[in-house]
């Protein structure tokens, strides 16, 4: 495994026209990421994974540095996974004079966490942007987990790059929670209460799927003293809207837990 602290010095080293897969990170790996390494090493010849915690994407300082890092120990699972190439640029390299700190989305697609998050997908265009112009990789690895961010990336690399986009199935706990970053900053009886939190939403959906006029059952869910629900939204997976069919229904939820920000969707 070779690691670069420069994308030019990466640029330099690597042949880009092998087919490469690139796996984009915020560090503090989980089952979720390793899923997405996993899936580059079967479809791709080598694999880069970088780990970048891109400020432009928080719309809170407070957020920005309570996010967990864990470098050294990322660094010990991309070794044991036997990954080609690893990233870790600095702030300064990605954000140099004449790159933007971020890149506007269309008015339509400020929903869910585009709404409650302003200028956070915003700034997640503007490093995949940095990141694409400068690497040119085959292939993009994205967790479903994130799915309104893999939504709008897709439709952006769709219009400026060639890297075609893969979508790779959420990794949960015991078929409940997805694993996720944020959940190391939850303490044993908060995350216990997420994934029972998780469970009734699942079995809500279920019934939603079986019969669409069943969204009353979304109510339900709300009443829990313990949980802050931000959203919990059903919307068409192909545009985001509010228009949808059995075929193309998906349900969003954004929660809190003792002030821990939890975003899934199903």
């Amino acid at each position: 495994m070779i690691i670069f602290k420069s994308i030019n010095k990466l640029n330099k080293e690597v042949n880009f026209k092998a087919s490469i897969g690139f796996v984009p990170t915020m560090g503090s790996l989980h089952k979720g990421h390793i899923s997405l390494i996993k899936k580059c090493q079967k479809t791709c010849n080598k694999t880069l994974v970088s780990i970048f915690i891109n400020p432009s994407q928080f719309n809170r300082k407070t957020d920005y540095k309570n996010y967990p890092r864990t470098l050294n120990k990322d660094i010990e699972i991309l070794k044991k996974l036997k990954v080609d190439y690893v990233l870790i640029p600095n702030i300064k390299e990605i954000y140099t004079r004449n790159t933007p700190r971020k890149i506007n989305i269309n008015r339509k697609y400020k929903v869910l966490c585009g709404k409650y998050r302003p200028g956070h997908f915003e700034g997640v265009l503007a490093v995949i942007n940095k990141f694409l112009k400068s690497l040119k990789v085959k292939k993009i690895f994205l967790g479903e987990k994130d799915f309104q961010q893999y939504f709008l990336i897709k439709n952006f690399i769709k219009k400026k790059f060639k890297t075609k986009v893969v979508l790779c199935k959420t990794i949960r706990m015991n078929s409940s929670l997805p694993y996720s970053s944020r959940n190391k900053l939850l303490d044993k009886k908060s995350m216990k209460e997420a994934q029972k939190f998780t469970k009734k939403i699942i079995d809500v959906f279920k019934n939603i799927k079986r019969n669409t006029k069943n969204t009353y059952l979304l109510q339900s869910i709300k009443n829990n003293r313990n949980i802050k629900i931000e959203y919990l939204e059903l919307r068409n997976k192909k545009d985001l809207s509010t228009s949808f069919t059995k075929k193309n229904l998906k349900l969003f939820a954004c929660f809190y837990i003792k002030k821990v920000r939890l975003i899934d969707n199903f």
